[in-house]
């Protein structure tokens, strides 16, 4: 693995709830409580948010804040590419989710003639458009782009023009769509899904890994399944939604917390398997909220342990 580089990008305006543009800060006063310098080993650069935008009304209910959200994923697109190109490893730190879409683009980008797999960590499917959302928050339709979905047959909305043309914008932002072939998408942990999400899931043929089976076929095995399944792709993107860890044994300290997630070691060693794989390009963080945690910083400090367990060698 090539020298890490720490893209912190600090937006939450994908969000339905505020505060996972501090995940960031809250990763750092971690790492000082832990009184480990991993933040000041690496270097690091910090894409510019539209976190301002925040304080505009929101002019439709099915694609929130989408013209902004799409121009602060180009701007992590930039970013991305460009770390990439320097030949450093990417360990982006994003507030929500909907940052995802311009990290693959930006990995895309860089590697236009690569074939990119995503290991999914999440307890939600995020395979919305703004045609399918019920909550209208783009932080849930980051794969769906990826995908070059529409949902045309599961819409439920009247989206604008202007909404189609930000939302053609996020999906041709790697320059070639789609970014991501379904057998190339694998769900670890995934719990939390509406009915339009689960029927793509399955007319799409995804790999879906609920914490239940890993437990009870073992990591490893379901592990050797997906690296046999991704043998053929060039690059691996690991996307972590702290989420996926287990509300109840964690915190709640984040947007949309789920019981009966994973334990943190179990999230460490599917992480360290992808590491060890030697495909893993690049290696993105989210939706920590050290505003809604209720004890302390717990769900940052746990979310740095891990990271710093498996990049302690890089």
């Amino acid at each position: 693995m090539n020298r890490l580089k720490i893209i912190k990008n600090r937006s939450d305006i994908g969000a339905g709830t505020r505060g996972s543009d501090l995940g960031v800060d809250a990763l750092e006063i971690a790492a000082i409580n832990r009184e480990n310098d991993f933040f000041h080993r690496h270097p690091y650069v910090d894409v510019p948010t539209h976190n301002e935008s925040i304080y505009d009304k929101v002019k439709n209910t099915f694609a929130k804040r989408i013209g902004f959200v799409a121009e602060q994923c180009e701007r992590l697109a930039d970013v991305t590419k460009m770390v990439l190109n320097q030949n450093h490893f990417p360990l982006v730190i994003s507030g929500d989710h909907s940052s995802a879409i311009g990290t693959l683009a930006g990995i895309k980008q860089a590697y236009p003639d690569k074939t990119i797999a995503a290991i999914w960590i999440d307890a939600h499917a995020d395979l919305h458009t703004p045609l399918s959302s019920p909550s209208g928050n783009v932080h849930g339709m980051p794969l769906a782009a990826a995908l070059g979905l529409d949902n045309e047959a599961y819409a439920v909305n009247q989206v604008t023009p202007q909404t189609i043309l930000s939302w053609n914008q996020i999906k041709n932002m790697g320059r070639s769509t789609p970014i991501l072939l379904p057998q190339h998408l694998i769900y670890f942990g995934l719990r939390s899904t509406e009915t339009a999400e689960n029927k793509i899931i399955s007319e799409k043929n995804i790999r879906v890994y609920p914490v239940h089976e890993v437990r009870h076929r073992s990591i490893e095995t379901c592990l050797n399944e997906v690296l046999k399944q991704l043998d053929s792709v060039d690059l691996i993107y690991l996307s972590f939604d702290v989420d996926a860890l287990d509300c109840d044994l964690v915190s709640k300290g984040t947007g949309t917390p789920v019981s009966m997630g994973f334990a943190p070691d179990e999230v460490q060693q599917i992480i360290q398997s992808f590491i060890d794989s030697k495909k893993l390009c690049c290696l993105e963080v989210c939706e920590i909220n050290p505003l809604l945690d209720e004890k302390g910083n717990s769900m940052a400090e746990t979310v740095f342990d891990i990271l710093d367990n498996c990049l302690s060698a890089v």
